[in-house]
């Protein structure tokens, strides 16, 4: 059987911590950032953790 191969752009955006957690950038901190407020722009630039439902699929993406 061959190997399990990762998906590349998915490692790309996910980091495992060190207790297994997969956390992800969240959306919307790109462009158009003049008409949302400093509040929303500073909780937007937080790492989130991964829903359980998404977090199954990702890790066997992962090969994980």
């Amino acid at each position: 059987m061959p190997k399990k191969k990762t998906h590349k752009g998915l490692a790309k955006r996910i980091k495992v911590t060190a207790t297994g957690k997969l956390l992800h950038r969240q959306a919307g901190k790109s462009h158009l950032l003049g008409k949302k407020s400093s509040r929303r722009r500073r909780r937007l630039s937080h790492n989130k953790e991964l829903s359980p439902g998404e977090e199954r699929i990702v890790r066997r993406l992962l090969g994980r």
